[in-house]
């Protein structure tokens, strides 16, 4: 009697304590998840930050509806992913319809009113920049990298919608369609620019746009 007593006793303790575990494991909170905090310094851009945190400039925009990506604020408090996330972050990158969304913004803020070959070029020299050791090694990183570009400097890549032409661009760009047979650096000669980038080897001109290497 006494054994079975000590059996029903060891049965219940085990699924009390088997019960404790999945209530612990529901209840605790999933560290993918969790977000913190971060104050913007000077200096910083959202490109700069998404490095520092392992992370990606979509991301930062998603846990940040509405920011400005190039307008930060020194003091600006911006929700970043935690550790867990990060890692998630580094491992997959930017989707597809995101490189399309922010290649298809570039693309009208630059290139609106080219010719069709000519916004795929612009599309173009982006890609070519992430291939290149000299550049930031994605999409947004290019694209974010500071006074890369003049539309994301003042901020113009935001407030210009893209067509249904500059997501088509922006598609066959990705799909390898490169009219600058290699371009990384792109211009409008009929406007000021640095003098420094006249001694870029230049390529081919479309439109109004000379690409040089």
């Amino acid at each position: 009697m006494a054994r079975r007593s000590l059996a029903k006793t060891a049965a219940a303790s085990a699924v009390i304590v088997l019960l404790l575990a999945v209530l612990i494991a529901v209840l605790r909170p999933d560290p993918a998840y969790s977000q913190s905090t971060y104050t913007v310094q000077p200096g910083d851009t959202l490109w700069l930050i998404a490095r520092r945190y392992g992370t990606t400039v979509a991301e930062l925009q998603r846990l940040n509806p509405g920011i400005n990506p190039s307008r930060l604020m020194v003091g600006q408090r911006l929700t970043v992913p935690s550790a867990a996330r990060q890692a998630s972050a580094r491992a997959g990158g930017a989707t597809r319809a995101e490189d399309v969304e922010l290649l298809a913004r570039l693309i009208a803020a630059e290139a609106q009113g080219e010719p069709y070959v000519g916004q795929v070029a612009v599309g173009a020299v982006v890609l070519n920049r992430v291939k290149s050791p000299d550049f930031p090694n994605t999409l947004s990183g290019v694209i974010y990298q500071p006074r890369a570009f003049e539309s994301v400097s003042n901020g113009l890549i935001w407030r210009r919608t893209p067509t249904a032409e500059a997501y088509r661009a922006a598609r066959d760009a990705l799909n390898g369609w490169d009219p600058t047979y290699g371009a990384l650096f792109f211009w409008n000669p009929n406007k000021p620019v640095s003098p420094w980038v006249w001694t870029r080897q230049i390529i081919v001109r479309i439109g109004n746009h000379v690409f040089a290497r």
